[in-house]
């Protein structure tokens, strides 16, 4: 599978000229091929490494190093990071677009509702300041009318 086509390992805009304006973000997909053998190579290399190191210094603190007991609690805990990363790799923008669709919550207001008082007041004032110097305001700040 060719990765130009699906933006993985591209920073958004990177392939076009004009920065990737006017372009749509390509969809993320899962980690295949080549690049999906050598992550999971190195996640089989890394839990290899902490599997090694975790026994090394288990047979140290039970021989009395008190001081392996750290590393004994540790190197399980940066095994199991590699794999949180390693899964993050492997499914890219996947996950997080999937995860997106599940919630869908109405969006939450702009401002509270005890707040739109002041809101207004602070658009008027706002409006007041452009009209002074002479500058066309436009649609409240943003364009947010909230309820009016």
């Amino acid at each position: 599978m060719d990765l130009s086509d699906t933006g993985a390992g591209v920073p958004p805009g990177a392939g076009a000229p004009d920065g990737g304006a006017g372009r749509e973000e390509p969809h993320a997909t899962r980690l295949t091929g080549a690049e999906a053998a050598k992550a999971h190579l190195t996640l089989a290399l890394g839990l290899a490494l902490c599997a090694v190191a975790f026994w090394f210094e288990l047979h140290r603190a039970l021989a009395g190093n008190s001081l392996s007991w750290a590393y004994v609690f540790e190197w399980p805990l940066f095994g199991l990071f590699g794999l949180y990363m390693w899964w993050n790799v492997l499914h890219g923008q996947a996950a997080v677009q999937r995860s997106g669709r599940r919630s869908r919550r109405p969006a939450a207001p702009a401002v509270a509702p005890e707040f739109e008082g002041m809101l207004r007041a602070w658009q008027d004032h706002q409006r007041r300041l452009a009209s002074d110097a002479g500058i066309d305001a436009g649609p409240a700040d943003g364009g947010a009318e909230n309820g009016r």
